[in-house]
């Protein structure tokens, strides 16, 4: 899925190395010298980090085209609520850039996007994005979402309609979940306070439950050094504010009010998906029906971008790039 050979690498590297010096973390946290790689990463596939005021003290950070093509279509990928823009697309950017006009947000409260207003709703998440989009000149976007990143993503297609958004894929996005799933016992997680736990870890342990819950196969072996780096650096800040993004997805959460939208959708799902089961790609695809194809990765959990990277690949490329 990487496109650059390994002498552009070197050569690239070279050229780039007193500004990395002079990027590189203060002290050694892995966490944090992986975001520095990631930034590396982002900025050597040709985008380049911007941050856009959206007036009333909203402001969003964006990974945009460093030289817009005005020959390529435009997409957009939108995060879940398990890091920032860069740890969840990092292996699916060189290749997309090769073919789009890319756009790769950090959300409210993630990266260096935040607002002082209450709005906790993903369609106040979605007119935010779509308003960044407007401020960098993007008038028409297909979107990609995963996770909570999806159900944005379908909250911008509802809103804004065939005027804004050509296509939409939804990675393991439960949009059409009802808040009397969880009493009716459908989910592995049984309360709103468990699922902020756990989603939004704090200590070593549930972060482990986290990997156990969103991997067929996590890893077996998780250093608590490491795992305590991660929540310091990654799951510290905006803590409140991403738990009441939880709670606003569940509240009162009807399927009766959930909007058809009318854009060609793909839904991607993870066959073993704990988070979000199965059965609510089901119910997806028969709510939007001729307009939706759904797509089943096997042997995967919830974090299929993270698990099953090629084979996400491999269904976005046949949806957004070759659809015959």
């Amino acid at each position: 899925m990487q496109s650059h050979s390994a002498l552009s690498i070197v050569d690239t590297a070279k050229q780039h190395s007193h500004t990395l010096i002079q990027n590189m973390p203060p002290r050694f946290s892995f966490t944090s010298y992986r975001n520095w790689w990631l930034r590396h990463s982002f900025s050597n596939s040709g985008l380049k980090s911007t941050t856009t005021d959206l007036g009333d003290t909203t402001t969003m950070h964006c990974w945009v085209p460093q030289t817009p093509n005005s020959s390529k279509p435009s997409l957009l990928l939108i995060h879940g609520i398990g890091a920032n823009a860069m740890w969840q697309w990092n292996d699916f950017i060189s290749p997309l850039t090769h073919r789009f006009n890319l756009y790769v947000p950090d959300l409210l409260f993630f990266g260096d996007s935040h607002t002082t207003r209450p709005e906790r709703s993903e369609s106040f998440q979605a007119r935010c994005v779509m308003d960044m989009m407007t401020c960098h000149g993007v008038r028409k976007m297909s979107i990609v979402g995963i996770s909570y990143g999806g159900f944005v993503a379908y909250s911008m297609a509802a809103q804004f309609g065939e005027e804004r958004v050509e296509k939409v894929v939804l990675c393991c996005a439960g949009v059409c979940l009802e808040e009397k799933d969880m009493d009716d016992g459908m989910f592995q997680i049984k309360s709103v306070d468990e699922a902020v736990s756990i989603l939004l870890p704090q200590t070593p342990d549930k972060m482990r439950e986290l990997v156990n819950l969103t991997f067929v196969k996590p890893a077996k072996f998780l250093p608590t050094c490491f795992l305590n780096d991660f929540i310091h650096v990654m799951c510290t800040e905006y803590h409140q504010e991403r738990k009441e993004l939880i709670e606003a997805l569940h509240k009162d959460r009807k399927f009766s009010n959930l909007p058809k939208m009318t854009r060609p959708t793909l839904i991607i799902w993870g066959e073993l998906d704990r988070v979000f089961p199965f059965a609510l790609a089901l119910r997806l695809k028969q709510h939007l029906g001729e307009n939706a194809k759904l797509a089943v990765i096997k042997n995967a959990g919830h974090a299929i971008n993270v698990e099953k990277p090629k084979e996400l690949y491999k269904n976005l490329k046949s949806f957004l790039i070759d659809p015959t």
